[in-house]
């Protein structure tokens, strides 16, 4: 019985083991792994930008920047796939796990040829376009947020694995769509092409974003993968090497750290505003037309927009008291309100009212001119109404055997041209049916008394 019980925890163990050993050869990454030097190699020649891979380059720029321009997602994609600039991000993270400081160097250098060519190409086509009003494909890129920061790192991790299989899989040009490198240079240029520096620096920053995140994911997963380090001779040179690596590593990863913690803060703090709005700021009398999100550390602020019934200034206190329990700690709430004498906001109301008579005064004619034509619509009807039993006795004195007659207005439809139009039609009833030259003497005497220019007669 004791001998059971000792034989029970080394039969766990060896479960426990087995999934682990399970799991370990599932996810080994060195399976089917391509030698690390054929590897850095491959690396290595995605990272020139000379001759036709430049040329690429400022072609897959422009498909972007017209992508951008015309608000098509499909010629964005296209324009991604087009674009080599994943070569020198994914060789600065390489450079920096193998420790290859002349690797760094030209990844650099070439990264930088590439954003300067990129921007100047997306500046020239944004200069001469002739649409010029920014699309949603285009503000999309002026702001990054924690999913671009995702995105980047998981992408990045993607890229490298994918890159460092013997065979080559999809996945590279599916992170260059993913990590969507070219819209942000496409919409710095924009940005600068249209003097708005406010695109510019949000665009670029977000390009940044990306680069960083890539270049830190490579760099990772050559260090877990082991990639062989780059070896010297003089232990000096080494030393001094791993010095710049080792700084340049920690100048890339700490602000990385950083900026990650301010986007994914201010996303936090964005998504806490608008709730805020949402819950607190819904009032019967008045209506909120504008929203802006200001974030900083120190001092954020939220700015409201609104007509109607004038909140007063406990209902304000109050409200301002209430951003702390949506965690919105050092928020400031601003309001603008009508009336208040804020030339943003009499402005925006004076367009909302303008619009609004606008509007209006397209109705009101519409509707004056439908009660023109039911007017006389109805004045017709009446006219003819009246001529009626006039037309009948003029006529009898003239055609003896008329017994009855009728004259009304007409709606006929035309289906061949499929259109309508309205016909005057007459009614004869004759003791006697007349001859064809009465008929037609009936007719002619009927179209000069009613002034009509066809009268459609039917004689009974």
């Amino acid at each position: 019985m004791n001998q059971n019980q000792e034989q029970k925890p080394i039969g766990l163990r060896d479960k426990i083991l087995h999934v682990l050993l399970f799991f370990r050869d599932r996810f080994d990454l060195h399976e089917g792994k391509e030698d690390e030097l054929e590897t850095i190699d491959y690396v290595k020649k995605n990272i020139e930008f000379r001759g036709a891979n430049l040329w690429i380059l400022i072609f897959a720029i422009f498909v972007a920047s017209v992508g951008l321009n015309v608000n098509s997602t499909a010629v964005i994609i296209g324009a991604m796939l087009i674009s080599p600039l994943m070569g020198p991000i994914m060789g600065i993270g390489m450079a920096a796990g193998i420790n290859d400081f002349e690797l760094l160097k030209r990844s650099l250098k070439n990264l930088g040829i590439a954003v300067l060519i990129s921007i100047l190409t997306s500046t020239i086509y944004f200069s001469f376009t002739p649409l010029i009003d920014a699309q949603s494909e285009l503000l999309a890129r002026t702001e990054p947020s924690i999913w671009d920061v995702l995105i980047a790192l998981f992408g990045g991790l993607a890229g490298i694995v994918a890159g460092s299989r013997k065979e080559k899989s999809n996945a590279i040009p599916g992170v260059a769509i993913a990590t969507a490198l070219m819209p942000p240079l496409c919409t710095a240029g924009y940005g600068l092409a249209t003097g708005n520096l406010y695109y510019f620096f949000g665009a670029f920053y977000l390009f940044f974003i990306n680069s960083v995140f890539i270049s830190l994911s490579t760099y990772l997963i050559v260090r877990f993968m082991k990639f062989p380090k780059k070896e010297f001779l003089d232990r000096d040179r080494e030393k001094t090497v791993k010095r710049y690596i080792t700084i340049f590593t920690l100048l890339t990863v700490v602000p990385s750290i950083y900026l990650a913690y301010n986007i994914v803060t201010r996303t936090f703090w964005e998504k806490n505003a608008k709730q805020f709005i949402t819950m607190e700021m819904d009032f019967p009398r008045a209506q909120i037309i504008a929203s802006t999100y200001l974030y900083d550390a120190d001092s954020s602020s939220i700015e409201i927009s609104m007509v109607g019934q004038r909140i007063d200034d406990e209902e304000i206190a109050r409200l301002q008291n209430k951003l702390k329990a949506y965690s919105l700690t050092k928020t400031y709430l601003k309001i603008k309100q009508s009336g208040d004498g804020t030339p943003d906001l009499n402005l925006l109301r004076s367009d909302v009212l303008k619009d609004l008579y606008e509007r209006n005064e397209l109705l009101i004619q519409n509707k004056d001119q439908k009660i023109s034509f039911l007017e006389n619509e109805l004045s017709q009807y009446t006219e003819s109404s009246k001529q009626v039993l006039d037309l009948a006795n003029e006529a009898k004195i003239n055609h003896s055997s008329l017994v009855s007659f009728s004259l009304n207005r007409a709606i006929i439809a035309d289906v061949l041209e499929n259109k309508q139009d309205t016909i005057l039609m007459a009614y004869a009833k004759f003791r006697q049916r007349p001859s064809a030259q009465e008929r037609k003497r009936f007719e002619d005497w009927l179209k000069i008394r009613t002034k009509a220019d066809t009268v459609s007669l039917i004689i009974q």
